[in-house]
């Protein structure tokens, strides 16, 4: 009896041991998977951590790597009893993920690119380890597209929301206030929601918490759906409270104590206070630990076929970078000279009057701000940036480009609407500092079309790249002082573009011929 019992131990011994070596096999061919992707995407995989590192909204990423790693360790029991099988189906989802990466490289969507890259690197271990090992592994391969600092594009809806409960909430209890879109006034005070107290940081660190709560949690999926919409809505309708309560203090014991009561309560304190209530709700239908299943080892041999798909997922990754590198060849600098349009149906040229309002584009090859009057006094700006050959950092639609005045200048936008005048659909908002308002009518001008929507122009330009277009583009806008003319002023600004659209076109396109 004893012998056998020995015996028993040295088997278990061995299986725990056989099981320990197919556990780290899965972690080398991870590992080994996680270099070759990063290496050819390094950039890309630099930009993200950059911004892990310097944003607060999306500081989260730094720790998505290591809490992966203890995912895959919580399942070593199982995944030690798989062996790496290669999913030969995954080689064209990591093409096509690999596709949408170049499609945002040509057009720097540094958004798409990041999104494009996580998914390239969670197709690519799924292809090198297979579908069995993938499903054990679903919900840490998952959880890395927390890593993607993606978000901001919900800024204004969560702002206007945060600006209109605020407002909602102090007119509820009695105080005075006057709303201008994002701005409001109350007795004591001015207050506007600025992009920090959008609450995004708190949505997005919020999601994140509650995907691992819910997963390690529980085990039915409807109540980890359910609680992934607490983790949702939570901290949006906290941040709420937040702004309300902040101008609240600042109404009743003044702006010089909100300064303090800020820094204590908007950090990270707060966002503890809104997850111990999140994981306080989410406790009512906990469930028990489910029981942990067990794998026997199942070694296998990797095929030939195995090492085709291998190398075939290999040479797919690396294949977009190569290309990439074609299509963005250096481009030597050059600027083109915009010649402002002549004098049009009474429209004269102003020269040597100082101009309240200027937009703010980087990275144009040639630049134009031209104001014209009118016999009977009316009066409007034409504001052309024109883009050629463009790379990184010399794009008409990036970062920092913007109809809303140079950097430090004052004004705010107001509101924004889409609509049609005779060059086809424009954009059209307006602009205040002070007491000035600024109506600002504007398109994008790309080889010929004109387009007011910022995707559908990188949409455009990346096809114009890929089928070797010139990417010749132009931001065009038409700005009259709307506080001057009132509604009168959209009549105005229709009236110079139906009058100076040819014109504009004429120019635009003799540009584009003479390079």
């Amino acid at each position: 009896m004893q012998d056998e019992a020995v015996m028993r131990a040295d088997i278990a011994t061995n299986f725990e041991g056989m099981r320990m070596q197919g556990f780290l096999a899965v972690v080398a061919v991870l590992l080994a998977t996680f270099v070759w992707v990063v290496g050819w995407y390094w950039p890309t995989a630099a930009d993200m951590a950059g911004i892990w590192w310097r944003s607060d909204t999306f500081a989260h990423g730094l720790v998505v790597l290591p809490i992966f790693l203890w995912l895959v360790w919580r399942k070593r029991e199982l995944v030690g009893g798989l062996s790496p099988m290669p999913a030969p189906a995954m080689v064209m989802a990591i093409a096509a993920a690999g596709f949408v990466w170049l499609l945002a490289e040509l057009v720097s969507a540094a958004s798409l690119a990041h999104f494009a890259l996580t998914a390239l690197l969670v197709v690519s271990f799924v292809a090198a380890i297979g579908w069995r090992l993938a499903r054990v592994l679903a919900f840490p391969l998952l959880f890395l597209f927390f890593a993607v600092p993606v978000g901001e594009f919900l800024l204004p809806t969560l702002m206007h929301y945060t600006a209109e409960f605020t407002v909602f909430a102090l007119r509820a209890t009695g105080i005075p206030v006057f709303q201008e879109n994002l701005f409001f006034v109350v007795p004591n005070g001015r207050w506007s929601v600025v992009e920090a107290c959008s609450g995004l940081r708190y949505m997005v660190a919020s999601l994140m918490v509650g995907s691992l709560y819910a997963y390690l949690n529980y085990t039915s999926l409807k109540r980890r759906l359910l609680f992934m919409l607490v983790a949702l809505l939570v901290p949006i309708v906290a941040n709420w409270i937040r702004a309300y309560i902040t101008v609240m203090v600042g109404y009743t014991f003044g702006n010089e104590f909100v300064e303090g009561f800020i820094h204590i309560v908007y950090g990270w304190v707060f966002f503890g206070i809104v997850i111990f209530v999140m994981f306080w709700i989410g406790s009512f239908w906990r469930e028990g630990a489910p029981a942990t299943p067990t794998a026997t080892v199942s070694p296998a041999p990797v095929a030939p076929r195995s090492w085709f798909t291998l190398l075939s997922a290999a040479a797919a990754i690396a294949f977009f970078p190569l290309l990439a590198s074609q299509l963005q060849k250096p481009v030597e600098p050059f600027s083109v000279a915009l010649a402002a349009p002549a004098a049009v149906d009474g429209w004269q040229a102003v020269e040597g009057e100082a101009l309240a309002y200027q937009p703010s584009f980087r990275g144009h090859r040639g630049e134009l701000y031209q104001l014209y009057r009118r016999a009977d006094g009316a009066q409007a700006a034409l504001y052309i940036a024109y883009y050629a050959e463009q790379r990184q950092g010399e794009e008409m639609v990036m970062f920092g480009n913007t109809l809303n005045g140079r950097e430090g200048s004052g004004w705010r936008r107001l509101r924004t609407v889409d609509t049609r005048v005779a060059v086809g659909p424009v954009r059209e908002a307006i602009l205040k500092r002070g007491d000035n308002h600024q109506r600002v009518l504007s398109w994008y001008w790309i080889n010929g079309r004109v387009i007011n929507n910022d995707y559908l122009a990188k949409a455009l330009l990346a096809l114009d790249r890929l089928t070797a277009r010139k990417d010749d583009s132009a931001v065009i806008a038409i700005t009259v002082p709307a506080a001057e003319y009132g509604e009168d002023g959209r009549v105005v600004a229709e009236a110079f573009i139906e009058d100076f659209a040819p014109a504009i076109e004429a120019m635009l396109a003799g540009v584009e011929a003479r390079r």
